[in-house]
């Protein structure tokens, strides 16, 4: 196995809770999560809306700053760095936001936006070659050379996602974080940009994080997934193991939720609590008890840990042994 090219150790990222005089205690939006990514695969980030999953990838960019923790790039701790050499890492480094039109300056042409990357990282290049780059690149995403004179307002929600992609790509990164790129999007779109993307990473050789709520399009992209909760890291494995036996409760109801029931993981029975309703109870240990079926006494008691459960699966879950020993559902 290669070296990871980007490397989490136990990650922190806060907030401060309310404003002036309503302002609270600081919460975790990311919680001593650890992860690596290697060289050229592409790793699926799920999780629902509030899970950390943006500010996990603004982190990872420094474009939030981590409250504990590191962020390694290629060895290197990214926390540790500021100004110039901070941003010449950047270039090897891009995201693509979710919402494609507004990440765009609406005061700027197509070409100019682009053009901008280039100006940043390749002071030298001038203006003849920058435009000769420009307009590879649209036609690469599938537009025409001839738009560069346009304003973001002129195209559609999916052409703007291409030209967001285009402008990540402008400096050639190694690495490409896609921060529910296609969620916005209409069905046949989302393909259309997800192939584009598997088409880049081939002739580029990058590596991707793709952060979605959608695990239809994770499955199609990703070789492995990590899912999260509450700003923790639930569960990893690589695709296939993930889908075919999730091991974490949370897993297995994200699935269920798409697909068909021949192919939805078992349940196992839940062991009661008590009589006291779920919701009601002080979540001292797991976070994700309140809304769990097969709670049982230990997960009020003492909050699990990330654990191996098989080859290359890790699973934050009291119970994750007797989840993987069930095949059928309860009768």
């Amino acid at each position: 196995m290669s070296e990871p090219l980007l490397e989490a150790r136990n990650l922190r990222v806060e907030f401060d809770a309310g404003r002036g005089l309503f302002r609270r205690k600081r919460f975790a939006a990311v919680e001593d999560l650890s992860f690596e990514l290697r060289a050229g695969e592409t790793v699926g980030l799920v999780g629902e809306s509030g899970s950390g999953k943006s500010s996990l990838a603004r982190a990872l960019l420094k474009l939030l700053p981590a409250a504990r923790g590191q962020v390694l790039w290629s060895g290197e701790d990214l926390t540790a760095l500021s100004g110039a050499a901070l941003r010449m890492r950047r270039r090897d480094m891009q995201i693509v936001f979710q919402d494609a039109p507004s990440s765009l300056d609406p005061r700027m042409q197509i070409g100019d936006i682009l053009a901008e990357p280039l100006k940043i990282f390749e002071a030298s290049a001038g203006a003849r070659e920058r435009a000769a780059r420009v307009a590879r690149m649209l036609e690469r995403v599938g537009l025409s050379p001839r738009m560069t004179n346009r304003y973001p307002h002129e195209f559609s929600g999916g052409q703007c996602q291409r030209i967001g992609i285009a402008r990540a790509m402008m400096s050639n990164p190694k690495l490409l974080i896609c921060d529910e790129a296609v969620s916005s999007l209409d069905v046949s779109i989302q393909g259309q940009i997800v192939n584009l993307l598997q088409d880049l990473q081939r002739e580029t050789g990058m590596a991707m994080l793709f952060i979605s709520h959608n695990l239809a399009v994770v499955r199609q992209i990703s070789r492995r997934v990590l899912v999260m909760y509450r700003g923790r890291l639930v569960e990893a494995a690589a695709r296939d193991a993930l889908f075919a036996a999730p091991l974490h409760p949370y897993t297995r109801a994200l699935i269920a939720a798409v697909l068909s029931p021949d192919e939805a993981p078992a349940r196992i029975a839940a062991e009661p609590i008590d009589d006291e309703p779920r919701s009601s109870r002080a979540l001292a240990g797991c976070a994700f008890r309140s809304r769990c079926a097969y709670a049982a006494p230990v997960c009020g008691e003492r909050p699990p840990r990330l654990e191996a459960a098989a080859e290359e699966h890790l699973v934050s879950c009291h119970r994750h042994a007797e989840l993987a020993a069930v095949n059928t559902p309860p009768t």
